[in-house]
């Protein structure tokens, strides 16, 4: 299989998947989460007051962080949310910024196009919209972005480097980006990275560690922080099918120790002022 062949795969595994998401409201049948939105927004940082602060179903719990909460939005800045799902983050930022302000959300899956612009409607919000796109090629003109969000997206898309120099392009001089996503402090296995769900699920599509931060700093962004390092593995075993988690024990693999490796990040950057 050639590497654009694997891509295209990937993007239709991820399609299929969210797109169901987007059509029911919730998580397609996951061990480690039924329909607990609330509770896995929580767990990844969201308080209260943000999780009733925007219309149901624009939550999905789909996320391995909270970026806003480092963002430090201001009034009247302009922010692109990278997979914007449902509308959660993007409308959240939207009371931040302000009616000075506007907010930009880009996916990929018509459907959670279509959530998340009924859920801005639903909220009122006119400073908002949701364009079609992939964030490897985003439909935003250069230098036109104060700030970039993002949550637990980037490792669903195999050519990290290209989102990252995308982000470059679109953020104005001096502009920042804070994104959570998943990354692997070791390679996971074959029998655990080809499953389908794994890869939805945004595990299987993560990158080492010193590769993903090195696409960051590849791209000309600068200022690189990690403000948040944590567990990712229990979801990570949750997403593996039950049989075959089973076989690899059957066979004294390690499996805490490999889901161990799974962590989630939140981190920030910059685009240099010059």
């Amino acid at each position: 299989m050639t590497t654009k062949d694997r891509e295209e795969e990937v993007r239709s595994i991820v399609r299929d998947y969210y797109g169901e998401m987007g059509r029911t409201g919730s998580i397609p049948k996951l061990a480690c989460c039924g329909n607990q939105t609330a509770d896995l927004a929580r767990r990844s940082g969201y308080t209260d007051a943000e999780l009733t602060a925007v219309p149901d179903g624009a939550n999905l719990g789909v996320g391995c962080g909270a970026p806003l909460a480092e963002a430090m939005l201001e009034p009247g800045e302009v922010v692109l949310d990278l997979g914007s799902g449902g509308g959660f983050d993007a409308l959240l930022a939207v009371k931040e910024v302000g009616p000075s302000g506007c907010v930009i959300g880009v996916d990929m899956t018509p459907e959670m196009l279509e959530r998340a612009r009924k859920n801005a409607a639903s909220a009122g919000a006119t400073n908002v919209e949701f364009r079609a796109g992939h964030i490897e090629a985003l439909p935003v003109p250069d230098a036109s972005v104060d700030v970039v969000i993002s949550n637990c997206v980037i490792n669903l898309v195999p050519d990290k480097e290209q989102v990252y120099r995308e982000v470059a392009r679109v953020l104005r001089p001096g502009g920042r980006m804070v994104v959570s996503d998943v990354v692997l402090d070791a390679p996971l296995p074959p029998w655990a990275a080809e499953q389908a769900v794994a890869i939805a699920g945004c595990v299987a599509g993560a990158a080492l560690r010193t590769d993903y931060l090195a696409a960051i700093r590849a791209a000309g962004l600068v200022d690189l922080e990690v403000l948040q390092d944590k567990s990712f593995g229990e979801v990570a075993l949750a997403l593996l099918p039950e049989t075959v988690v089973a076989e690899a024990r059957a066979a004294n693999i390690d499996v805490e120790s490999i889901a161990r490796s799974v962590r989630s990040l939140t981190i920030r950057a910059r685009r240099p002022s010059h």
